[in-house]
C-alpha cells in the first residue's frame, strides 16, 4: 500500500512509520534534513504539496499535520496559526483528491475531542451532538468540515484523538518533572475526564483504518475507560512510587496559561464506540497497565 503523511515527523507520525515498515510511505515534511534524520531511508520525502499534480499514486493519505496546540499562549496570531496549520494543508488534499482520475481509496484526517467542548460527565460517542463555541471546538468543526469535502471522491474518516500517552513526548513527558520531584497533583478540583489512549493503540487504530471499509466519518481514537484527573494523578504517582498531593489551581492554571488552560481544566468523556462495534481490540485499557508498560 502506498501512503502519502502529512506530519510523519511528529510523535504519532513517526511511530506509525517505523511500526509498519511494509507500508510505501511518503512523507510531506517542512524540513527534508530533520526528516531524513528521524525517519527510515526508505520513506520519500516531499516538502511541498505542489509536486503533486493529483493524488493518483497513492492508496491511502494520512493527515497528520498541525502546529502544536498546548506549547504557546493563544494569542490571535498564534490561534491563526494553530488553524492554518491544519486547514490550509487540508484543503491542498481535497484539491489534489478532486484533481485525481484514481484517487486514494480512504482519507484519513486529523481532529480532536476537544471538538466536543467541555460535557462533565456526559458520555461522548461520534454520534453525540457538537455544541461547543470555545477555540478548540471551532477549530476541530471547521479541520472536519474541510477534510468531509473529499467525501465525493473517497471514504474520509475522521481522526477525533484523545489524549496521546508516550513516555518520549506528548502530555505525559510534561507530567513526569513535577511528579517525580513529588509536585504533582490533580488539576483544578481533578473531577474532569481525561480521554486518553496509548501510542501504539493509536498507531495500530489508524492501520486499521486503513482497509476497514465500514468505518467512515468521525472516530474516537481514545481508550474504553476515560478516567478523572484527579484518578490519573493518583495513577501516576503510584507507579512512580510518589505521592499526588500537591493540586494545581484553576485561577492559576487561567493565569499562567490564559485561554489555553480549557485544555487541561475542561472534561471529555469519551468512548471509541466506531471501533468497538467493529470489533478492534485495544491493547492498552486500563490506565495502570499503560502507565507500567510506558514508564516501566
Amino acid at each position: 500500500m502506498k501512503v502519502l503523511i502529512t506530519g510523519g515527523t511528529g510523535l504519532i507520525g513517526s511511530a506509525f512509520i517505523r511500526q509498519f515498515s511494509d507500508l510505501h510511505i511518503t512523507v510531506l515534511t517542512r524540513s527534508i534534513p530533520k526528516a531524513k534524520a528521524l525517519l527510515p531511508a526508505t520513506v520519500e520525502l516531499i516538502d511541498s504539496l505542489d509536486q503533486l499534480p493529483n493524488l493518483d499514486a497513492f492508496d491511502a493519505v494520512i493527515n497528520l499535520a498541525g502546529e502544536p496546540i498546548i506549547d504557546k499562549r493563544w494569542s490571535k496570531r498564534q490561534k491563526h496559526i494553530i488553524c492554518q496549520s491544519r486547514w490550509q494543508i487540508t484543503q491542498q488534499l481535497v484539491a489534489l483528491f478532486a484533481s485525481s482520475q484514481n484517487p486514494p481509496e480512504v482519507f484519513l484526517s486529523g481532529s480532536a475531542i476537544g471538538i466536543y467542548s467541555d460535557r462533565g460527565e456526559e458520555v461522548l460517542n461520534e454520534t453525540s451532538p457538537l455544541q461547543g463555541h470555545d477555540f478548540p471546538s471551532t477549530l476541530c468543526q471547521r479541520w472536519e468540515d474541510i477534510a468531509r469535502q473529499a467525501e465525493p471522491y473517497t471514504r474520509v474518516v475522521l481522526l477525533r484523538t484523545g489524549i496521546v500517552l508516550c513516555a518520549d513526548g506528548g502530555a505525559l513527558a510534561k507530567l513526569l518533572l513535577p511528579f517525580k520531584c513529588f509536585l504533582g497533583g490533580p488539576i483544578g478540583n481533578g473531577q474532569q475526564y481525561m480521554s486518553w489512549i496509548h501510542y501504539q493503540d493509536l498507531i495500530h487504530a489508524l492501520h486499521y483504518l486503513l482497509t476497514e471499509k465500514q468505518l467512515t466519518g468521525a472516530v474516537n481514537l481514545v481508550a474504553p475507560e476515560a478516567e478523572s484527573n484527579r484518578v490519573f494523578s493518583q495513577t501516576l504517582a503510584r507507579v512512580l512510587h510518589r505521592i499526588a498531593v500537591i493540586p494545581a489551581p484553576k485561577q492559576l492554571l487561567k493565569l499562567a496559561m490564559g485561554e489555553s488552560s480549557c485544555l487541561l481544566l475542561d472534561s471529555q468523556r469519551v468512548v471509541p464506540e466506531a471501533l468497538l462495534n467493529q470489533g478492534f481490540k485495544f491493547k492498552f485499557s486500563s490506565l495502570k497497565q499503560v502507565l507500567v508498560d510506558l514508564l516501566k
